[in-house]
């Protein structure tokens, strides 16, 4: 029983010794209870809005006040023609548009119906319909408060743009794509490099003449070409099976994914610095990569229904970038000159991970 209960301890001493992997697996659930209790909401608060309101009177003022004491929106723009209206769905600006024609107040006083018109941005399509049926419901309600039910009511015209049969796939394949990515740029990486730490082949190769970022070099160059294979599989699926459609150039959008796929490879490899073994590198990986995309990506949730902290951290999370990019150009057709911004936040991260990961192997070397 002495015995026993000896290897009990020394098995104790051996968890408690690993001060990461008890960070992880006690942090874990608590991550993950916070995580899955904000971020897996279908509520929609202050969705991003914009109005073009061609009446312009007291009437059409009315019905937008009730709209924004809803709680549910935002107007983040007044347009002033119908040509803005696309301007400002492709600067990812807004969500959602509402056009209240000319003749709104002197129909609803009339005998006719007065129609509205919804415009959502279809590229996420649940965001899309849920954010329709808000309004809908707002515009029904204000039908209701002004006696309008079998009078004249608010007729509703909606559009989804960009994605006309809300098709969920075309919002997964880019969501698929970027998690296969991250788990084969990322995760096979880390873990690699750390079994080769724990192994004890990495030493041979640090006091080898080659140099870290040479070595760092030849360990993701294969992983890119396997990163490419899985992206190309991909598309393919998704163009032939799924009718996803290209409305932008094919050869920005590969550009894109390489670059992606080389802000992945640098994370995976800074995480296999700061890992001693195989087991710490998956867990890191799943803890700091795999879960931050699932939830915080915008990939399933939408980002705008969590709470402003949540926000926040999305933005470090490469994932989001990425997802908002190769969609933009897929879905909306877009370039260089209007993603420039997201293009640039992903190439800052990729060349920080870079950066940091042979600076930790230098340190090793000394």
């Amino acid at each position: 029983m002495r015995t026993f209960l000896a290897f009990i301890k020394k098995e104790f001493k051996h968890i408690f010794r690993d001060k990461r992997t008890l960070v992880i697996l006690f942090g874990m659930p608590i991550a993950q209870v916070l995580l899955f209790g904000f971020a897996i909401t279908t509520e929609i608060k202050d969705g991003k809005m914009a109005i073009l309101d061609l009446a312009k009177n007291s009437v059409s003022q009315g019905y937008i006040n009730k709209i924004t004491s809803s709680g549910y929106f935002i107007v983040q723009e007044n347009l002033k023609t119908y040509n803005d209206i696309e301007e400002s769905f492709k600067k990812g600006t807004i969500k959602i548009a509402l056009v209240i024609p000319q003749n709104f107040a002197k129909d609803l006083g009339s005998a006719k119906s007065s129609t509205v018109q919804i415009i959502a941005d279809a590229t996420d399509p649940n965001m899309g319909n849920i954010l329709t049926g808000y309004l809908s419901g707002v515009t029904n309600s204000y039908s209701i408060e002004k006696k309008l039910i079998n009078k004249t009511p608010v007729v509703i015209e909606s559009k989804m743009l960009y994605n006309p049969e809300s098709k969920s796939v075309f919002m997964f394949v880019p969501g698929v794509m970027t998690i296969i990515l991250m788990l084969v740029s990322a995760m096979m990486t880390s873990i690699t490099v750390a079994k080769e730490k724990e192994l004890g082949t990495m030493e041979i190769l640090l006091v080898s003449p080659l140099k870290p970022g040479i070595i760092i070099i030849g360990k993701v160059i294969p992983y890119i070409a396997l990163s490419l294979v899985n992206a190309a599989t991909i598309l393919a699926l998704g163009f032939a099976v799924f009718g996803m459609p290209l409305n932008g150039s094919f050869i920005f959008l590969s550009l894109e994914i390489l670059l992606f796929i080389i802000t992945a490879l640098g994370l995976g490899v800074l995480i296999s610095t700061i890992s001693n073994s195989q087991q710490t590198a998956m867990l890191i990986s799943l803890m700091g990569l795999m879960l931050p995309t699932i939830l915080l990506s915008g990939f399933i949730f939408p980002i705008e229904s969590m709470p402003e902290i949540l926000q926040v951290i999305s933005n470090v999370i490469p994932a989001k970038w990425f997802i908002i990019i190769i969609k933009s150009i897929m879905l909306k057709g877009l370039g260089i000159t209007a993603l420039w911004k997201e293009t640039l936040i992903l190439l800052f991260m990729t060349i920080f991970f870079i950066v940091m990961s042979i600076k930790r192997f230098k340190i090793r070397l000394e």
